[in-house]
């Protein structure tokens, strides 16, 4: 799958940057653009693998290159009065060879949190591809006014966008972690596991083709319909070997090898093994899968480690767990892997705690801050009134 993706404000910007990195090291060919938006010029000059000339600095008339401090009215505001520059970046991007546009945001802070829903409701008035954001939620444990942006931020977004991908933070950071490490670390399974997933169906020449294919379409489908999305990731060590009795289908059916039989039921096994890891364990949203509207399955691994039956059982594990009808699935071979992945989009996802309690931790939080905003009119009306001789004032 072919993404433009754009990066919003700190979070968002070093999440593309890593996708860059990533995309170069694998040679996997899925971010056909990256840009960088921000009102803070230290974090544009901290990107390492963005280019230099798709990196925008927004609201220099308004923040002066500083940014806008957790504000994600102004970073909103500043977004719809610098769209034109935004655009500009955009304009360099060739959009007939891109499936789909990537906004990524981190919706605690005020820049991205603000900007990422202006810019997606921007693109989806002017292009046809879908427009899908990428949205990470705060840990519990960043303050009252992140979890506030972030909850204002997440109800925006879901609407201006096709599908909202959410990478949950709390489920993540370990304790004792360095903040940077910590960041570093979530940032990096963000890229392992939406690289898997937006990198199926990708071959190149000489390049052995998935016996059950998942494209860009596939995935297209799958997040068709809008709501909220969470991903699954599992994956396990492999020993690659020479594949002798050629492709895929010729291992399914027989082949040379007297213990082939075994290392099929073997490699069924492990896949569906790791399809129930991947549903089951960490999604990037917490969430109940039951009720989930569509899903995707994709296994990823040297070849000799896949096979259609395991993709099947584990497809139609998925379709039982979830009770939705609309489950796709393939193979993803990369020859040589060291490990064989199980990648699970869950699209349409509702039973999210995580979300409900976001909502009522940010409407006492705005509650107390209103209440704290009047206490503190008047206690300064209090204190600079206490005389009984009221000063004039000298203007």
């Amino acid at each position: 799958m072919k993404l433009a993706m754009i990066g919003f404000g700190q979070a968002g910007g070093k999440i593309v940057d890593k996708f860059v990195e990533y995309d170069r090291q694998r040679n996997a060919d899925i971010v056909r653009a990256a840009v960088a938006v921000n009102s803070a010029k230290a974090d544009l000059l901290g990107l390492q693998n963005i280019p230099k000339d798709q990196r925008v600095l927004i609201g220099q008339s308004r923040v002066k290159g500083h940014g806008v401090g957790a504000d994600n009215e102004l970073g909103a505001e500043i977004a719809e009065e610098d769209i034109d520059e935004v655009q500009g970046a955009i304009d360099s991007i060739p959009v007939h060879e891109v499936d789909a546009f990537l906004v990524v945001s981190g919706l605690g802070g005020g820049t991205g949190s603000g900007g990422a829903p202006v810019l997606a409701k921007h693109l989806k008035r002017i292009y046809t591809e879908p427009v899908y954001g990428l949205g990470i939620l705060p840990g519990s444990d960043e303050g009252g006014i992140y979890t506030l942006n972030a909850a204002r931020s997440f109800q925006t977004f879901v609407r201006e966008v096709d599908n909202l991908l959410v990478f949950d933070n709390d489920a993540w950071r370990k304790t004792g972690e360095s903040v940077q490490g910590g960041y570093d670390e979530i940032n990096q399974e963000i890229v392992n596991r939406f690289g898997v997933l937006f990198g199926a169906g990708e071959v190149k020449d000489g390049q052995e083709v998935a016996e059950s294919v998942v494209d860009s379409s596939e995935i297209i489908n799958t997040l068709a319909g809008g709501g909220v999305s969470t991903v699954g990731y599992a994956s396990e060590g492999v020993e690659p070997r020479q594949n002798k009795s050629g492709g895929l289908l010729s291992r399914l059916t027989g082949g040379d090898e007297p213990d082939d039989n075994l290392d099929t039921a073997h490699t069924t096994n492990r896949i569906t093994s790791l399809v129930r890891k991947a549903a089951l364990g960490r999604l990037t949203l917490p969430c109940e899968i039951e009720g989930a509207e569509r899903a995707l399955l994709v296994l990823a691994g040297p070849p000799e480690h896949l096979n259609r039956k395991g993709i099947e059982r584990g497809r139609k594990w998925i379709e039982e767990q979830t009770g939705s009808m609309e489950v796709r699935g393939g193979d993803y071979p990369i020859p040589g892997a060291g490990k064989v992945a199980s990648v699970i989009l869950l699209s349409g996802v509702t039973n999210v705690p995580r979300i409900k309690e976001l909502q009522q931790v940010a409407i006492e939080a705005q509650d107390n801050i209103e209440e704290i905003r009047q206490e503190s009119d008047s206690n300064l009306e209090n204190l600079i009134n206490d005389d009984e001789d009221e000063l004039e004032s000298l203007f």
